[in-house]
């Protein structure tokens, strides 16, 4: 995985350390985990709180260097959890969400670092700002709640070409000011590389398909 990482970023004339790798755990036991972290790897990826709450404080106790990120929806009512728990939250999407996280970033005295997931192809099931509210949206974050917002995260629509969703992604990121992109998954991370992700979110591909109840 790291091979096939630096093999896209020296195509695209980058630096692989510039591409972190987010190993999507979610589904997976912390078995699971403990195999990727004697194997070197230290960032991952969780979609639920309640979840990451059942495997990731055990884990830091034995590895402090662990780097843990929120890339689901994040609920309101889940965000002082979310606080103390993650270092990086991908779903920054609405405003009561973010005057959420103000607070309890001022009480915890703890700060993830935060993106704004912008929902790229504007479809209905998927959470995130439309990409023609985002810039207002950051702007929101940064001016009224004071949020230090660090990038940005999409999920393409699955029928569409994702590089179209990775280069306007990457688009908004100059506009409003951000050096972070949380974009491609085991898929079709590659090419978001190419186009400048900053982080990629791979879990199929490390480790193997989830099992379903």
């Amino acid at each position: 995985m790291r091979a096939r990482i630096a093999k896209a970023a020296q195509t695209a004339q980058r630096a692989s350390e510039d591409v972190t790798l987010i190993a999507v755990s979610k589904g997976h036991p912390a078995d699971a985990v403990r195999a990727a972290i004697e194997v070197g790897q230290r960032t991952f990826g969780e979609n639920r709180v309640q979840e990451a709450k059942t495997k990731f404080p055990e884990l830091r106790a034995a590895h402090a260097d662990l780097d843990v990120h929120l890339i689901g929806p994040l609920q309101t009512n889940k965000a002082r959890d979310a606080v103390a728990l993650f270092d990086a939250i991908h779903s920054v999407d609405r405003e009561h969400l973010a005057e959420t996280l103000a607070s309890e970033i001022a009480r915890a005295g703890r700060t993830p670092k935060l993106f704004v997931q912008v929902n790229t192809g504007e479809e209905p099931q998927k959470a995130g700002v439309a990409p023609r509210e985002a810039p207002a949206f950051v702007r929101q974050c940064r001016e009224q709640f004071k949020l230090k917002i660090s990038g940005l995260m999409c999920i393409p629509p699955e029928d569409e070409e994702p590089s179209l969703h990775f280069a306007m992604l990457a688009k908004l990121a100059r506009d409003v000011g951000v050096n972070n992109l949380s974009m491609g998954m085991s898929a079709d991370f590659e090419t978001a590389i190419k186009l400048g992700a900053t982080h990629v979110r791979v879990g199929t591909a490390i480790f193997g398909e989830r099992v379903k109840a």
